[in-house]
């Protein structure tokens, strides 16, 4: 797992949050939603599974 955001980050809808790796390839994974990045639950080389939570987002 790559971290492209650290809390305080605004962000828009497309922005690249993550890269994850699975199966040698690299999948970047993007802001559904326009808004500021609150928290991030996971770091750089963790492993994460399907249903674990990245992150969580304020308005901004």
């Amino acid at each position: 797992l790559e971290v492209s955001v650290t809390p305080g980050t605004p962000v828009q809808r497309g922005d690249q949050l993550f890269v994850l790796e699975a199966m040698k390839m690299k999948n970047p994974i993007r802001s559904p939603r326009d808004g500021v990045v609150a928290e991030v639950f996971v770091h750089e080389g963790q492993n994460v599974n399907y249903d674990d939570l990245l992150l969580r987002y304020r308005e901004g």
